[in-house]
């Protein structure tokens, strides 16, 4: 089993940063493609960002060169850093992992992993 939970969001003005993390334990090798998903309210699934099994990154078309996705796998730990903030980035982020073996391009465009966090709430103010 495996357990994700994410931390770091919050209330912040356009052209703001937040850096969000996630936090995974449990039964999760260091090569489990992990990325960030996003909903929100009455809204779709979105995925953002995403690290394959081979360390390949992707990110979707509305987050390129404003958002960052890392991981740090001595601490478990996944980060999703957002700058230049917008009104429209306002959602629920989610953590996702899995174990495959798909480059980050899939799951950006899935937006779809076996394991979820409980995700964190992120509100960008005109």
């Amino acid at each position: 089993q495996v357990e994700l939970v994410e931390s770091g969001g919050g209330s912040v003005q356009a052209g703001g940063s937040l850096r969000l993390s996630c936090v995974a334990s449990g039964r999760i090798g260091s090569n489990y493609p992990m990325g960030w998903v996003r909903q929100a309210p009455g809204g779709e699934r979105e995925g953002v960002a995403a690290i394959g099994s081979d360390g390949s990154i992707a990110y979707a078309e509305p987050v390129k060169g404003r958002f960052t996705i890392s991981k740090d796998n001595g601490k478990n730990t996944l980060y999703l850093e957002m700058s230049d903030l917008k009104p429209e980035d306002s959602a629920t982020y989610y953590c996702g992992a899995q174990n495959g073996r798909l480059k980050g391009a899939y799951y950006v465009a899935s937006a779809n992993f076996h394991y979820w966090g409980q995700g964190t709430r992120a509100t960008v103010s005109a």
